[in-house]
């Protein structure tokens, strides 16, 4: 049952998280993109951190 719900909530209305950093999240949309939505300046740091290792292929929009 928690795995459900885990994978409910990772799957939210506004994509597939990939990746979670503190209150930010990098979600994939079915278009293809990549987007960090919400979080501290010190969480979005992070997330940019690890995209330059893992994701340097990748362009990342910030959102809301």
């Amino acid at each position: 049952m928690k795995i459900k719900r885990l994978r409910d909530h990772l799957r939210g209305r506004d994509g597939e998280t990939l990746a979670v950093f503190g209150a930010a999240r990098l979600v994939s949309h079915l278009d293809g993109k990549i987007q960090l939505l919400g979080g501290s300046r010190d969480d979005r740091r992070a997330a940019r951190e690890w995209g330059s290792m893992f994701l340097h292929e990748a362009e990342v929009a910030c959102g809301a």
